[in-house]
């Protein structure tokens, strides 16, 4: 008996199908199935009947998974106790990070946390914060980076940093002519928005004081959902429309022609709340922990303020 091989009947107990469990453990599936047979015949017992799909573990099995996981966790525990005592982080870290915060976050802090633990290997999925949730709860990620609050009691929320929202309207717009707006200015006869699943878009409809179905039943000529900020951005450049972005996401900007659509707010400033959330019984913190030191080193300072602010939640 190898803890590899406990490893893989729990990953086939979550999973219930040998590709996937394979995957999930960096394995081919002839590996994974071979360690698990030569386990069963080792103990003399079937662990999981084959012959119903999804396969199910044996009555007998159900009793060997549950306490394999248990020596799986006492295992870990003792590698964090080792690591955290001499210094070394080594193993892995899945992150689930959600898509308005990935592509401006994520080169921010990946390059210096991998320099300074190159013993950790990274993992990390862009996932809608529906899919996250979901992920901590099946244990197929570790920590997840998204807008706070989840408020889900078996889970951590550490709170990361603050963001601001700016408007990006388009030159023909008479938002365009002030030089900062107000959140009352805001109005959804012309509000572009990211598709269902997103959570900024569930922040700019109740900045905008507007519902779901009243977005929808709005008259207009187009009523365009984009998975990417990118894409809002240019239908805003072509006058199609105004939308709301994550400070963080006009940092890299360069042209000037695209900063000057940029609007600020009059304070309160609209921000959303970012932050990591991870199961309470995690026995990588000590990761977790330094994840959140490298991320608070590299961020801008601006987005740790949280006077004069309004939290869209």
């Amino acid at each position: 008996m190898t803890l590899a091989q406990l490893y893989y009947i729990v990953a086939l107990d979550k999973f219930r199908h040998f590709g996937t469990a394979a995957s999930n453990c960096f394995v081919t599936q002839p590996t994974l199935s071979m360690q698990i047979q030569k386990l069963e015949e080792e103990f003399g017992i079937l662990i999981f009947d084959r012959s119903k799909q999804p396969v199910v573990p044996t009555d007998i099995g159900a009793k060997v998974i549950r306490q394999a996981k248990i020596i799986l966790q006492e295992s870990e525990r003792l590698q964090n106790t080792i690591d955290t005592e001499t210094g070394t982080y080594n193993g892995i870290l899945k992150i689930g990070v959600i898509p308005t915060i990935s592509p401006y976050l994520v080169p921010l802090f990946l390059g210096p946390f991998v320099e300074k633990y190159p013993g950790i290997e990274i993992i990390i999925d862009e996932i809608t914060t529906k899919e996250i949730l979901r992920a901590l709860h099946k244990d197929l990620i570790d920590v997840g980076i998204l807008a706070l609050p989840v408020n889900i009691p078996d889970f951590v929320e550490q709170t990361l940093y603050y963001e601001p929202f700016v408007a990006y309207i388009p030159r023909k717009h008479p938002l365009y002519r002030k030089n900062k707006i107000d959140i009352d200015d805001l109005s959804r006869d012309d509000l572009l928005l990211l598709k269902e699943g997103h959570c900024l878009r569930g922040h700019v409809l109740k900045l905008c004081k507007t519902s779901e179905r009243e977005w929808r039943e709005n008259e207009r000529k187009i009523l365009f959902e984009s998975g990417s900020i990118d894409t809002l951005k240019k239908l805003v450049e072509l006058n199609f429309g105004t939308t709301l972005l994550p400070y963080m996401a006009v940092k890299d900007i360069q042209s000037e022609e695209q900063l000057s659509l940029v609007r600020e707010f009059n304070p309160p400033v609209p921000k959303r709340e970012i932050g990591l959330v991870y199961n309470k019984t995690l026995l990588k913190k000590h990761f977790v922990d330094a994840l959140y030191e490298e991320i608070q080193k590299v961020i801008p300072k601006i987005l740790l303020e949280k006077e004069n602010s309004l939290i869209v939640k």
